[in-house]
């Protein structure tokens, strides 16, 4: 008996490591930049993400210090936050305001985010909106972000940087 508890033990010991291994790896295969390289000098602050399996650049980062994953997408205006997310992040709902989304027009609250985060690239007073017809836990990080940085893609990688107060561009 005490023979058939230990090995029922160690198969569902096996079970488990094997299922935190392979959802660890699925995970890094849809999130590679959960830990993104940086480089930081006087001048600039870089951060290097890689594109996922799919060709998409999915980041792990920070809005309000409230951890997050963002879904870069240059042909987003703004960035745009799943409704189910706005309490967790301390968001104001502002006006409503009509959007045109893949789907089509869409009325979304404007909102101000007070500070973005991807490693130690840092941005303040970011507009966004919460968008209460957006499904899941991804943010669209668009260019109300984006387009206050310098990025460049080269093969796999896609270079995001921001320049630091004083420094020549």
């Amino acid at each position: 008996m005490i023979k058939g508890l230990s090995y029922a033990a160690l198969t569902i010991a096996v079970v488990m490591l094997g299922y935190l291994y392979f959802d660890d790896a699925i995970e890094q295969q849809r999130n590679p930049n959960r830990s993104p390289s940086t480089q930081v000098s006087s001048q600039q602050v870089s951060v290097v993400l890689q594109r996922n399996k799919f060709g998409h650049y999915v980041s792990s980062g920070e809005i309000n210090g409230k951890p997050v994953e963002f879904f870069l997408d240059t042909g987003a205006t703004d960035v745009s936050i799943p409704a189910q997310l706005e309490k967790q992040l301390g968001l104001t709902r502002g006006r409503a305001v009509s959007v045109m989304t893949a789907n089509g027009v869409v009325s979304v609250y404007s909102t101000l985010l007070r500070q973005v985060n991807i490693g130690p690239i840092t941005l303040r007073n970011v507009q966004a909106n919460i968008n209460p017809h957006m499904p899941g836990q991804d943010i669209l990080l668009g260019m109300s972000f984006l387009g206050r940085l310098d990025f460049s893609q080269s093969g796999n990688a896609l270079t995001l940087k921001q320049y630091l107060p004083g420094s020549p561009m």
